[in-house]
């Protein structure tokens, strides 16, 4: 995707308001939410609050006028097709989903249902939107970052580890996660970095991509946001800070678990944002007409924690840019 058509419609489609709307008694309304996380998950619970939130606004209330089915995948490809299955054959009235894969396999499985996801990198060259200003499908909702974020992460890991000479990227393989791959074996070289590739999902692959990265010094990781490495966020810090290797990521929730640094969006204004399109849908709007938009605010998160446990150095200057320093 051109960042000059992300940026247009970034300016043409955030402004879009949350509007309240008041909700006339009647028959309570069906939805449901299906994410990628495992239930108990702190960073599940800040989403589903976020999204209630954003309901709340609009006049929808739990219990009251809208009944929500809630389904947890645990990063397992598995207990994600049974959700699947279970959640087409209940029909609800339009289903939130949460990344890349949750949205590809649900608009495999369906192309009546409404779709609303929270978070998905490409949505276009995923297959399940014609354009973000015409999905021209069942599916639309909020995209979480473009490519060209990946150039601002290898840039901060430099400025905070020097002399950093190679780079692992975590990621399990989709065609969407492939082009964040392919972005950062692009941009690598240009900042004097080897790039390298590990798709992984069990815990013994995790442990054995990240061996392989800190049998060479001066490396770091690149941890793409899979559901994947999300589930398993607490086991990858540890075994990084066991290696002394730096890690990047997407999202505040991978830094508070343990990693160095992460820089994106914020996920609690996406989910809240997602409401708008799930009240649409319930007044009778298609997916296929509302255009998908994408982040309008963005965070730096350090673990100043984490760097001294490595034995790096943040500069002060980059502490003063961050939007949050976890001490």
């Amino acid at each position: 995707m051109r960042r000059r058509e992300f940026m247009g419609l970034l300016g043409g489609l955030a402004a879009m308001p949350l509007r309240a709307h008041a909700q006339q008694p009647g028959e309570m309304r069906r939805i449901a939410v299906l994410l990628a996380l495992a239930e108990a998950d702190p960073e599940t619970q800040d989403r589903i609050r976020s999204f209630q939130q954003g309901m709340r606004e609009l006049g929808w209330i739990e219990g009251r006028n809208i009944r929500i089915d809630y389904r947890f995948a645990a990063g397992r490809r598995d207990l994600l097709q049974t959700h699947i299955s279970e959640l087409v054959a209940a029909a609800p009235e339009v289903i939130l989903v949460n990344s890349t894969p949750v949205t590809t396999a649900l608009h495999q499985a369906t192309r009546t249902i409404p779709i609303v996801f929270a978070q998905m990198i490409d949505p276009v060259a995923g297959g399940v939107a014609q354009s973000l200003a015409k999905p021209g499908s069942n599916v639309t909702g909020l995209m979480d970052f473009e490519f060209a974020i990946v150039g601002k992460w290898l840039e901060l890991l430099k400025e905070v580890a020097p002399k950093l000479t190679h780079v692992s990227v975590l990621w399990t393989q989709s065609i969407t996660y492939a082009g964040l791959v392919r972005e950062t074996e692009r941009t690598g070289p240009r900042l004097g970095l080897r790039v390298a590739s590990f798709d992984v999902s069990a815990p013994a692959q995790f442990e054995a991509a990240i061996t392989e990265t800190a049998r060479e010094e001066n490396g770091a990781l690149v941890l793409l946001p899979t559901p994947q490495n999300s589930a398993n966020r607490d086991l990858i810090n540890a075994l990084a800070i066991h290696h002394r290797l730096p890690t990047m990521s997407a999202f505040r929730f991978f830094a508070v678990s343990g990693s160095l640094m992460s820089y994106g969006a914020s996920l609690p204004e996406l989910y809240r944002r997602s409401a708008f399109y799930v009240d649409r849908v319930l007044k009778s709007e298609k997916p296929a007409d509302l255009p998908i938009q994408g982040p309008t605010k963005f965070e730096l998160v350090i673990n100043l924690k984490t760097a001294k446990t490595l034995g790096l150095k943040i500069p002060p200057f980059l502490q003063q840019r961050a939007d949050e320093v976890i001490e």
